[in-house]
């Protein structure tokens, strides 16, 4: 679909983006007393559909509300893919866990993948992988042995989260799109780093990173294997090499921040595109707002529920788009 084609897509766009939650909300409500403040409050910007909803639920809702918008405004979601497979990849994770562990977890699918997680449920209880997308197949099938074998469940979500981020960024790199092919870059690069600084962490051995990292092109993996090995020192200073260099001081003080920090510099990266008229760019960049957006009230409410003290939910919560 050429670009003008989403010109009507993006105006209703521009419409909606004045509703989203700015800082200065976002600090009502990690200054709220208790959760259900939290939640009235929410429910005065729209949020929700009932009372009595509960927190999470109310975020899953509108999770719903934004792919049914999105999918009216495009019609094939296809498009979107670059932000599905993560998705995918999660219910093809629990359906793996469930099986090998035979229970029943309720509520562990989510929605919006590119494949229905009923026919993902179907495929690995029956070990009928042939059933899964093509790139889906191999992955599935090693991480189903594996832990059905070695009963190592850190090494099952390693096969799938790498299966996962190829995907996201090779969906990034076919997409033609410079904005999702940024999308891509940055995703894989922040989980990369946070897999190396969990490596050095935990005294994983170099092998343990070739087979977890995933090849993207601002950074240089053999040098990150290399620099993990020296501790967080030569981690720094590689990085401070890269495109990546200012999120050092975040890391210094926890994975945590330096997730926050990738985020942020997310938001920073995609402003532009509330000055673009048409294409795909303003239209993942409000899907990423309204995620990011609701990230940060899934911080606060848990937060809230958990006692924790305003300032540490304040160095928690996202930069927010508008």
């Amino acid at each position: 679909m050429a670009k003008n084609d989403y010109t009507y897509a993006v105006a209703r766009i521009r419409a909606r983006e004045g509703k989203l939650l700015s800082a200065s909300f976002l600090e009502q409500l990690v200054s709220a007393p208790d959760c259900d403040s939290c939640i009235r409050l929410l429910r005065e910007k729209g949020w929700g559909d009932k009372d009595g909803e509960a927190p999470f639920e109310l975020l899953s809702k509108e999770r719903e509300r934004l792919w049914e918008l999105m999918e009216e405004l495009v019609g094939d979601l296809s498009v979107f893919n670059v932000f599905l497979y993560g998705n995918d990849y999660h219910n093809l994770k629990a359906a793996i866990k469930e099986t090998c562990m035979d229970v029943h977890l309720p509520g562990i699918y989510i929605s919006h993948g590119t494949v229905d997680p009923e026919v993902i449920q179907t495929a690995v209880s029956k070990k009928l992988f042939s059933e899964l997308p093509s790139t889906m197949q191999t992955p599935a099938r090693t991480a189903y042995e594996t832990l059905l074998t070695t009963h190592d469940g850190q090494l099952c979500d390693v096969i799938l989260d790498r299966a996962a981020l190829t995907a996201v960024y090779q969906a990034g790199k076919d997409s033609g799109n410079e904005f999702l092919a940024l999308y891509g870059e940055l995703t894989v690069a922040a989980a990369d780093i946070k897999i190396a600084y969990r490596a050095l962490r935990t005294g994983k051995e170099p092998d343990f990173l070739t087979q977890a990292l995933v090849p993207c092109d601002s950074l240089d993996l053999p040098s990150l294997i290399e620099a993990s090995g020296k501790g967080r020192k030569g981690l720094s200073e590689y990085l401070k090499t890269t495109a990546y260099g200012k999120g050092t001081d975040a890391l210094d003080v926890s994975c945590s921040a330096f997730e926050r920090w990738c985020d942020n510099l997310l938001i920073q990266r995609i402003r532009p595109q509330l000055h673009v008229p048409f294409g795909l760019g303003p239209l993942a960049a409000y899907i990423l707002a309204r995620e990011n957006e609701i990230k940060s009230v899934r911080i606060i409410l848990s937060g809230k529920i958990n006692h924790l003290p305003e300032e540490s939910l304040r160095e928690r919560v996202r930069e927010t788009y508008v």
